[in-house]
């Protein structure tokens, strides 16, 4: 990035694109601000450098400025695109101790425009798939659309007071959602999901609350504010995200009432040194707080606490803090390796509890450990995460955990 200030007499004579393969030139030019014949801003520059290295498709991104007369200058932007034809593999034990795998395969750039278009499928003992598309910036910079399929079974574990059960699980559901941007910074998702959930006793417990088969019609509307002040630098993240979801279900069955769900994630993340990046991320969390053994709120290894176990338990609050430190220890070209010491800690309110139930000893989790991180610099999301954690709160468990992508 070349770094000047320029008064507002000056303007941009040609805007150069360099470095794009399977991306489209208006692609680019329609999503960032700055264009031939405008002004020349540099803080616009640097925000346009910040948006692009955002997008998936894009390693890395700067410009520079060449004088073109004592008024005009010629800009070139120099893009480094990522892969994003991007297979995905997944292999674990499911909550029935049975061997489970997931592939999938997704265009994080489908037709050169910034699409994600992709799917997969999961057999956990039960089969399941998805198929997704995501299109940010379909008619402007501002305006996109989501759309998503899935057919979801899994067996879930439900838990009583005085033990839990298995249910067969199957959600199938068919969602839109519009995307708007109305910034630089902010962020907006609203639309409606249409569901239709059933469960199936398995095993375990029964309760006369709780039926052994029943399936519900529901209606989900959501909404999702994006404040995003992150600034990327390949695998170094730096700067502040909130991100805040919130749902309405409506369903007209007299089993379950209407539910409401909402959830803040804060984001901070700190470059230390050449070498070092501190993350970080607080979710706070609440739903309708019935007593019930469906409750949103999981207790998980993929989700919140590494270590911890497979949908351990389940709540209507959750507070959970992730940090950790990541180091790289290897920089080679298009490879990196880091090292990662962190801390999961989390507490949850029980279904039906108070809010007093954040601060009980039996409901707070606290995991640290360890873990390594190979990552391909030119492929978006090709992280392949390894961690251990072990649980030093009473009853607590160990274990490694593995994925895709950085843990948060």
């Amino acid at each position: 990035m070349t770094l000047l200030l320029f008064s507002q007499e000056t303007s941009i004579a040609t805007l150069h694109i360099r470095g794009l393969k399977k991306t489209k030139q208006s692609f680019i030019e329609n999503v960032i601000s700055s264009h031939s014949g405008g002004v020349l801003d540099s803080l616009q520059l640097d925000k346009d450098m910040t948006r692009l290295k955002r997008l998936p498709l894009v390693s890395h991104a700067s410009y520079q400025v060449f004088a073109s007369n004592d008024t005009s200058y010629n800009v070139f932007i120099n893009i480094e695109e990522n892969f994003t034809l991007i297979p995905a593999v997944n292999v674990w034990t499911a909550t029935n101790q049975q061997f489970a795998y997931k592939i999938g395969l997704y265009d994080y750039n489908f037709l050169g425009r910034g699409i994600a278009f992709g799917g997969f499928y999961q057999n956990n003992g039960y089969d399941t798939y998805s198929i997704n598309l995501r299109a940010p910036y379909l008619f402007n910079n501002r305006w996109g659309i989501a759309i998503n399929h899935q057919n979801w079974r899994s067996e879930e574990p439900l838990y009583f007071n005085d033990g839990s059960s298995n249910y067969l699980y199957n959600n199938k559901s068919i969602e839109a959602l519009a995307l708007f941007e109305l910034n630089f910074n902010h962020k907006f998702q609203f639309g409606v999901n249409l569901f239709t959930e059933k469960y199936e006793y398995l095993s375990g417990l029964t309760s006369d609350d709780i039926p052994t088969q029943f399936e519900i019609d529901k209606v989900l509307f959501k909404f999702i504010y994006d404040l995003d002040f992150l600034d990327y630098n390949y695998q170094y993240v730096s700067g502040f995200r909130s991100l805040l979801s919130a749902q309405f279900v409506t369903t007209s069955n007299s089993f379950q009432d209407e539910f409401y769900i909402a959830w803040n994630d804060f984001f901070f993340y700190k470059q230390v040194g050449k070498r070092g990046n501190w993350a970080n991320r607080l979710r706070l969390g609440l739903s309708s707080n019935s007593e019930s053994p469906f409750a949103p709120f999981s207790v998980d290894n993929n989700l919140n606490l590494r270590g911890v176990g497979n949908l351990i338990d389940r709540g209507t609050g959750v507070i959970v803090l992730n940090t950790e430190y990541r180091h790289t220890l290897i920089q080679k070209g298009w490879f990196a390796m880091q090292s990662n010491i962190f801390i999961d800690a989390g507490t949850w309110r029980n279904p039906g509890g108070e809010l007093n139930d954040f601060a009980k000893s039996h409901n707070i989790r606290i995991y640290p450990g360890v873990g390594l991180r190979f990552i391909h610099t030119k492929i978006f999301n090709a992280v392949f995460r390894i961690d251990y954690g072990i649980g030093v709160t009473d009853n607590a468990s160990k274990g490694i955990v593995f994925g895709i992508g950085q843990y948060f």
